[in-house]
């Protein structure tokens, strides 16, 4: 039997997990028989899932919240809740308190049940754990000194989980997602959104608006690749991840101007000529301390894959999101 919980649920990432999942039905060898699905909303349950699921709502960060959901002690749990990068940084407050807290509140569920219960909990982290100045290419050495709010609240989880899992009150994986492109659905707070704008609102036929200079380079995977990354997680056993529980994903790195350059390949002129330059110094200065590229060889060795091209990375959009 596999009882899961993923927290998060309504997220894109969430919502694209859930369907991956209710189409395999199991996760690695085992068998999925129920799913709980959590988030500050009831996620929508997905559709012909072969697994009982039940939806929840409530807030992570308050007390006695977290040991609801673990009570059923679930053997795999998803943690993909957060609030995203710009939001972070204008609300001090509130990212502390649903990126940290809510993390610690759920380690500490998941520790106070004992009783032998070691669930595998699956943490999406970020390369925002990182600050600059930056090599050419960040190793799995590079120190994590991260030069942002949300990168610092997520630098801490990661020390948490690292620290309950050494104690064996939990079994951990930090994956470090790189910014996931492209986002479906309408524009969030994150400061990296225009990434995904860029894309996706030319491919629908509407104007999008890019903040920064095309010379800015960035570390990409697609919500699929994204997917594949969170259940190879699952799967994978603690002896072969070892002590360093947190790892870089693999993923592609491209300037904007290449990322254009793809949208022109795949889609043709139309789409690039609806790409606004609006130059933001916000959202350039929080960019300018942003990593661009990552030589994620743990990862890739431990069997994590990337997307192969950006091209892919549109087309994907394109057969997901566009001609479903």
């Amino acid at each position: 039997m596999n009882r899961i919980l993923v927290i998060g649920a309504a997220g894109m990432l969430g919502r694209k997990l859930l369907q991956k999942l209710a189409q395999d039905a199991s996760l690695g060898a085992s068998q999925i028989t129920h799913a709980t699905l959590h988030d500050i909303v009831a996620p929508q349950p997905p559709s012909h899932a072969a697994f009982q699921a039940r939806s929840v709502a409530s807030d992570l960060s308050l007390a006695g919240e977290a040991d609801k959901l673990v009570a059923e002690r679930p053997s795999v749990i998803f943690h993909l809740a957060a609030i995203v990068s710009g939001e972070a940084e204008a609300d001090f407050e509130k990212g502390y308190r649903v990126n940290l807290e809510g993390t610690r509140q759920l380690f500490e569920a998941i520790r106070k049940v004992g009783a032998g219960y070691r669930p595998r909990v699956v943490f999406s982290s970020s390369i925002a754990v990182f600050g600059a100045p930056f090599p050419e290419a960040i190793d799995d050495e590079f120190v994590s000194a991260p030069l942002t709010s949300y990168g610092t609240q997520k630098a801490m989880a990661e020390l948490l989980l690292s620290d309950y899992t050494r104690r064996g009150f939990l079994d951990g994986i930090g994956i470090r997602l790189p910014t996931v492109c492209v986002r479906p659905g309408k524009p969030n707070r994150a400061a990296s959104g225009f990434f995904s704008g860029i894309i996706r609102e030319p491919l629908n036929g509407q104007q999008a608006v890019l903040p920064v200079s095309e010379d800015v380079r960035h570390w990409h995977a697609s919500p699929r690749a994204a997917v594949g990354f969170l259940l190879h997680a699952a799967a994978l056993p603690g002896e072969r991840i070892g002590p360093r529980r947190n790892l870089t994903m693999p993923g592609l790195s491209v300037t904007v101007a290449e990322q254009i350059a793809a949208l022109r390949r795949v889609a043709g002129d139309a789409p690039a000529r609806l790409i606004r330059r609006e130059p933001d110094p916000a959202i350039m200065g929080i960019v300018k301390g942003w990593p661009e590229n990552f030589d994620a060889r743990r990862a890739r060795e431990l069997g994590f894959q990337a997307d192969a091209s950006f091209e892919e990375i549109i087309r994907i959009y394109i057969e997901e999101e566009l001609k479903a």
